[in-house]
This record gives C-alpha cells, sequence and structure tokens, in this order.
C-alpha cells in the first residue's frame, strides 16, 4: 500500500530556509571565509558587494581547492576561490524547485534572494536531508 498525504501540499522554499545567511565583502580573504564558516560550523558563505547584492559564494570545497593550492595563509581574495553568480532560488519557490535546482547543477548550497538580489536565507543538502527524516518519520508513526 503506497502512502498518501491527506492533502497536497504546496511547500515553499521559504517554509525551509535558513534566514539571515552568514556573508562577507568582497574584499574579504579566503582566511576570513576559513575563519567565518569555522567559527559557525557553516559549510558556506555568501560573497556580497557593497549594497549587499550576492556576487559568489564560498563553499567548504572551495576551502578544500584553496588549500591544496596553498591559498591559506597568503591574504589572497575570496574573489579567487568563489563561485560567481551562483545559481539562486526565490523564497516563493517550491521545495521541489529548489532540490531540483540543486539536483541538476549539482551544488550543495542554493543561496535564496529577494527581488533585489540580496541574500535573504540560504537552503542546503542539510535541509534536503532533515526535511527526508522529518517525512520517514511522519510516513512510520502514520503506518503505526
Amino acid at each position: 500500500m503506497a502512502w498518501k498525504p491527506k492533502r497536497k501540499a504546496s511547500l515553499s522554499l521559504e517554509d525551509f530556509m535558513v534566514r539571515n545567511p552568514i556573508s562577507l565583502p568582497e574584499n574579504a580573504s579566503v582566511d576570513d571565509a576559513f575563519k567565518v564558516m569555522w567559527e559557525n560550523r557553516i559549510g558556506s558563505v555568501l560573497i556580497v558587494d557593497s549594497d549587499g547584492k550576492l556576487k559568489g559564494i564560498v563553499t567548504q570545497r572551495d576551502l578544500l581547492y584553496a588549500g591544496c593550492k596553498g591559498l591559506i595563509g597568503k591574504n589572497v581574495s575570496v574573489k579567487e576561490i568563489m563561485s560567481e553568480n551562483p545559481i539562486t532560488a526565490k523564497p516563493s519557490d517550491s521545495l521541489q524547485e529548489a532540490v531540483r535546482r540543486m539536483r541538476v547543477n549539482d551544488v550543495s548550497h542554493l543561496p535564496v534572494v529577494d527581488d533585489q538580489g540580496r541574500p535573504i536565507g540560504i537552503f542546503s543538502m542539510r535541509d534536503v536531508i532533515d526535511i527526508f527524516m522529518l517525512l520517514v518519520g511522519t510516513l512510520f508513526s502514520e503506518m503505526s
């Protein structure tokens, strides 16, 4: 017997994103990004311009690259390692669309931006796993 939801769900990304994501200015160093990510136990930091608009993202993968290239401790700008113009989402996008976009573009962090391109949230694979665990828990509790 297949599980079916009791009602049609229309879940938006706004319901699941982490609000007020941590960001750094474009002139920050790779060391700054490393420190912020380490201290906050996060997998990415958003890079913004002086108007607060999203310009890039630095992820754990980017820091690994920087370490392999000997860029840590060298006062190198995050611009050297960040992914420019990252794939983004709007808070009104569906959860399904956000996960699809992450999968198709092979990204683990999806910045959520407002109409002016300013980051207001972030959605990550960790969030996808949390949602999956919640759904599985709900499914099993309804079956028992």
